[in-house]
């Protein structure tokens, strides 16, 4: 009987910590984005018409690094 004595007041300090720790948790926005993560690794990186890679990605005019240049 006398370890109710401390083990509720635990219990009840764990409860309130874990529901402090989801209302942090949603207010920081990590859950705003629950699908975002999951879909991004269908997509190539090395993809210069994937909107991650359009800043990467070369103009039509310029060589790539992987073309010869043409032969005359």
């Amino acid at each position: 009987m006398p370890a109710l004595y401390i083990l509720i007041p635990v219990a009840i300090a764990l409860v309130g910590f874990a529901i402090w720790l989801f209302f942090w948790a949603v207010d920081s926005g990590q859950y705003d984005d629950l699908d975002g993560p999951a879909h991004s690794i269908l997509f190539d990186d090395e993809d210069p018409m994937h909107k991650a890679g359009v800043s990467q990605a070369q103009k039509p005019d310029e060589p790539s690094d992987d073309e010869e240049p043409p032969r005359v």
